[in-house]
């Protein structure tokens, strides 16, 4: 296995065809064909399906592409070190980031980051984190500031608690239940809510079914952003479930506000995550050191504003 072999695997499956990879890598249809020829002869497995319309992999050819693609990047972060020792900061950092952090704290950090590091191209990923471990999988995001999902493989991520924080059922001001005291009062709402394909068994029994409550799975909408579960809890009425901190800043704060309910949910664990046994760039270390400084600073803070933030969280670090 070679390092060309892989960037024309990467390449071919970035591309959709032998021929726009041999483009995008500067080299004839011939050598990236002959490339990946001479790999699967030397993994003796098949690992690519050949079609008309374009290229695809098989479950081998998958399972390769996921390393091939951590092995490329590893070796573009080491690049990336190797030219800052040289006196040249180069390279790019990719963070993702949970939707109420990026509300809240990011923009501080990332202003500092820059000032640090300004030649660094900074990519900011804003998602859940199911969304973003397939990308810390294949080393194209250097780390993610979220919660790990309890199914994920601790053996596989690595996560540095940072804090605390609580989480509530919100709804807009003046809603006909913002003084309910129970989740059985909200059955027969309509919700919106934020979660992976994968998770609305899960969340249905968090927030109701253990509680005694059943709720009609038709009443749930699922929201792919912040901006668009904002909107339905606004001017369609719905009540939604998210971390209290949301209540307390723009867009959101004077607008939302959470139900003291019987019921109490637990407070949830914001980490940095990464993939184990990964090494962090510079570039990542000091975005790290970054965040840990605006976090530590507002929790110091008397400011009216920081101190109502940390009502809703408890500081690890």
């Amino acid at each position: 296995m070679k390092l060309h072999q892989l960037e024309a695997l990467v390449a071919s499956a970035d591309a959709g065809s032998i021929r726009a990879a041999a483009r995008a890598l500067g080299l004839s249809q011939a050598a990236v064909t002959r490339a990946l020829r001479e790999l699967e002869a030397s993994e003796r497995l098949p690992l690519l399906i050949r079609a008309p319309e374009g290229i695809g992999f098989t479950e081998h050819g998958k399972v390769l592409l996921t390393h091939a693609r951590l092995v490329l990047n590893q070796l573009a972060h080491a690049q990336s070190d190797l030219e800052r020792l040289r006196g040249r900061v180069e390279g790019r950092l990719m963070v993702g980031v949970t939707p109420w952090v990026a509300l809240t704290f990011l923009p501080e950090a990332v202003l500092l980051f820059r000032k640090q590091m300004p030649e660094i191209r900074l990519e900011l990923f804003e998602g859940l984190m199911t969304v973003a471990q397939p990308l810390l999988r294949d080393g194209s995001m250097d780390f993610a500031i979220g919660q790990l999902q309890p199914s994920a493989g601790v053996q596989e991520f690595a996560c540095e608690p940072l804090l605390t924080y609580e989480s509530s059922v919100m709804v807009r001001a003046g809603h006909r239940h913002e003084r309910a005291s129970s989740i059985h009062d909200l059955l027969e709402d309509d919700w919106v809510l934020n979660f992976p394909p994968d998770g609305l068994a899960g969340l249905v029994d968090y927030l109701f079914t253990r509680h005694g409550a059943q709720i009609e799975e038709r009443r749930i909408v699922r929201a792919q952003s912040v901006a668009m579960l904002q909107t339905m809890v606004e001017h369609a009425d719905m009540c939604t479930w998210s971390p209290t901190i949301l209540s307390r800043v723009p867009p959101f704060g004077g607008r939302l506000g959470p139900l003291a309910l019987s019921e109490r949910f637990e407070p949830r664990q914001l980490s940095i995550v990464s993939r184990r046994n990964s090494t962090l760039s510079n570039a990542a270390v000091c975005f790290v050191e970054c965040f840990f400084k605006v976090l530590r600073s507002h929790a110091r803070s008397g400011k009216r504003d920081d101190l109502a933030l940390f009502e809703t969280l408890s500081l690890l670090i």
